[in-house]
């Protein structure tokens, strides 16, 4: 179920991988603390395969020339107030850069969103992508602590999680509502279990500050950055704490950083439902019949009538699991995240209507993480944690119910099911930090900031609001006109052009640029 911030590429690699299949058929320590953390030598070796919370499978392949991904362990405080004291194991991974050696720049570090979304998975899955990045820098990312190898947080076994992601998450009546809030304290109580005193300290501001002791450590004077979806965020609260650390950055697909978790999900609501009409315009506009339609307002009620229909009557899935209400919604959303997946989403609705729930289903299970075996990443279980560690409000069941007109105003089809998600703090052991993160960064070089007029999960709004709290002179927008969720994936020319001029040759694209 979607919170305020939703996987992006992390989604999208995890949905690219794991969909074809299905289609087919912590550490802490104690060891340094009088270390000066930022005069470690890091280890780079060959990377293993993915470990079940970065989503398992093989390990990396080796990049077009035979260079091979290299992979890392760095130590950080596990308590950034106590630097001296116990240690988290953070893992990197690194492309080390194709060009010259005097035309190399340094390390362009990625965060690709979520919260929760592996770095060490993700990177290799885009990593022909960055290709012309690569040139002038070493390709890095990380599994931010709570995520995959690094004290990657767990809060249920996967049989456990089957049932909570098949659960009735858009509740019509009170029983059904004390049922959702049990499950979720029943999750939320196993996170607290699980993670132990790891919770803690997964605030965006600590990762924040792992970057840039992963800054020292890989020996460079300034951050190069790439931050994508939530990884925007991150690189926002970066430049807040350390402006003058700040090298070229670029941040794409957007979080608003001026808005709470619940003005996040509204608009997630709205932006979510412009997507699904874009995606009923594109289908009915097609010289071919559409297939789960024959006008736009058709294919959003034949939609609407289908998880309406699912609702306590479940449809086959992937046996021995049914295609649920939820797990459809979810389905659905995850297809909107980029034009590439709306095929699967026709396919999927065709079969739906007939019965056969199979790749609803898949597109679920990608944007939960679990694998064509049954295998959980822990992406939702980080989602969760790291934005209750942030995020200051609680909201309960009597605010959701007050809530639910504007939301289903936003979005008739994914107003509930965003609504009733705020409801994921309930009984949190941590406290969370802010309403907001505090981007502002007066005296950081210009950031490049993107949004997309079609991004479902943040939608263009934020890259205004982002440009705007960065400080004058800091952030720098860049439009682009188009569909899913980030742009320089989408491999539009003018995008990929205005992003590698930045990087790789430090041009600053006009404020104001339009790419379509």
């Amino acid at each position: 179920m979607p919170t305020q911030s939703t996987p992006r590429a992390s989604a999208l690699a995890a949905a690219t991988l794991l969909l074809s299949a299905a289609l087919a058929g912590c550490g802490g320590s104690d060891d340094s603390k009088d270390e000066d953390l930022s005069a470690q030598k890091l280890s780079w070796k060959d990377c293993p395969a993915p470990d079940a919370a970065e989503g398992g499978g093989e390990a990396p392949s080796p990049l077009p020339g035979g260079a091979e991904w290299q992979c890392a362990t760095m130590k950080a405080p596990l308590d950034w107030s106590k630097p001296k004291g116990d240690t988290v194991d953070i893992a990197l991974i690194k492309a080390a850069a194709s060009g010259d050696k005097g035309d190399r720049i340094g390390s362009l570090v990625f965060n690709f969103g979520g919260p929760g979304g592996s770095g060490i998975t993700t990177l290799p899955a885009f990593g022909e992508d960055y290709a012309k990045l690569r040139t002038r820098y070493d390709l890095v990312s990380f599994d931010p602590r709570g995520v995959g190898r690094s004290a990657g947080i767990r809060c249920e076994d996967d049989s456990a999680l089957d049932t909570y992601f098949q659960q009735d998450a858009t509740p019509d009546d009170e029983a059904e509502r004390k049922k959702h809030l049990d499950n979720v304290r029943e999750f939320n109580n196993g996170c607290e279990k699980n993670a132990g005193k790891t919770l803690p300290h997964v605030r965006t501001t600590d990762a924040a500050r792992d970057m840039d002791l992963m800054r020292q450590v890989l020996g460079d004077d300034k951050l190069h950055y790439f931050g994508i979806s939530y990884g925007t965020e991150l690189g926002g609260v970066y430049a807040h704490l350390f402006p003058e650390k700040v090298g070229r950055a670029v941040f794409d697909a957007v979080v608003d950083p001026t808005q709470t978790a619940e003005q996040g999900s509204l608009g997630q609501a709205e932006g979510f439902q412009l997507a699904l009409d874009n995606f009923a315009k594109d289908c009915t506009s097609q010289e071919a019949d559409c297939p789960v339609g024959d006008t736009e307002q058709d294919v959003k009620d034949r939609i609407a009538k289908l998880l309406k229909d699912l609702d306590g009557k479940p449809i086959r899935g992937i046996p021995p699991r049914e295609l649920t209400q939820t797990a459809a919604t979810n389905g659905i959303a995850q297809s909107l995240y980029s034009k590439d997946f709306w095929p699967y989403l026709t396919q999927g609705l065709e079969e739906a209507y007939e019965g056969d729930g199979k790749i609803l289903m898949a597109l679920s299970d990608s944007m939960n993480g679990r694998n064509e075996d049954g295998e959980y990443s822990n992406i939702q279980s980080a989602n969760i944690s790291i934005n209750c560690a942030d995020d200051k409000a609680r909201y309960d069941a009597a605010y959701v119910e007050k809530r639910l007109p504007e939301f289903r105003e936003a979005s008739p089809l994914f107003g509930d099911y965003l609504a009733w998600g705020m409801v994921g703090c309930t009984d949190w052991a941590v406290e969370g930090q802010a309403d907001h993160p505090d981007v502002s960064a007066a005296g950081a070089p210009p950031i490049v900031v993107i949004g997309n007029t079609g991004d479902p999960a943040t939608p263009y709004e934020g890259a205004r609001k982002m440009a705007q709290a960065l400080g004058k002179g800091v952030g720098v927008e860049l439009t682009y006109k188009g569909q899913g969720h980030g742009a320089y994936d989408s491999k539009n020319k003018c995008v990929r052009d205005a992003v590698d001029g930045y990087l790789l040759d430090g041009k600053v694209p006009k404020e104001g640029t339009v790419c379509s």
